[in-house]
């Protein structure tokens, strides 16, 4: 593992990049400044927040929610292993698209066959009416 000889601190948008939370540094900009990052309780809207170890951040990746609790301060972005040092992990456990659909499954849904082409103006109408929509009619 390596990290920064004093142990300071680093801007959140290199620390992200650097545990390979985003793709580029840019993205993990966007994040910042959008408001999607949550530091110790405070949302951050700068990317030039300073960061170090012990300090606690939130946000969400895709549909999960991370929180992660920084361990070291990075020098560079370096292989999974070496990123995956400078974090605790304190996340939720994920949930599994099987069971986080399951209550879609059990609903009753209009179904249409595979490779059934576009619905016509009737047959839209028709499912517009099953499914409790009045629709423009």
């Amino acid at each position: 593992m390596m990290s920064d000889p004093e142990g300071g601190k680093i801007r959140i948008d290199k620390w992200l990049w650097y545990a390979r939370f985003f793709k580029t540094r840019s993205l993990a900009s966007k994040a910042c400044q959008g408001g999607h990052i949550v530091l110790n309780g405070t949302t951050v809207s700068k990317a030039s927040v300073a960061v170090g170890p012990g300090d606690r951040l939130q946000f969400f990746q895709g549909p999960h929610i991370r929180i992660v609790e920084i361990v070291a301060v990075g020098i560079r972005r370096g292989p999974a292993p070496e990123a995956q040092a400078l974090y605790a992990d304190h996340s939720p456990p994920r949930i599994k698209k099987a069971d986080a659909n399951a209550d879609i499954r059990t609903a009753e849904v209009a179904v249409r066959e595979t490779g059934s082409g576009r619905p016509t103006k009737a047959e839209r109408r028709a499912l517009d009416r099953l499914r409790g929509d009045g629709g423009p009619d």
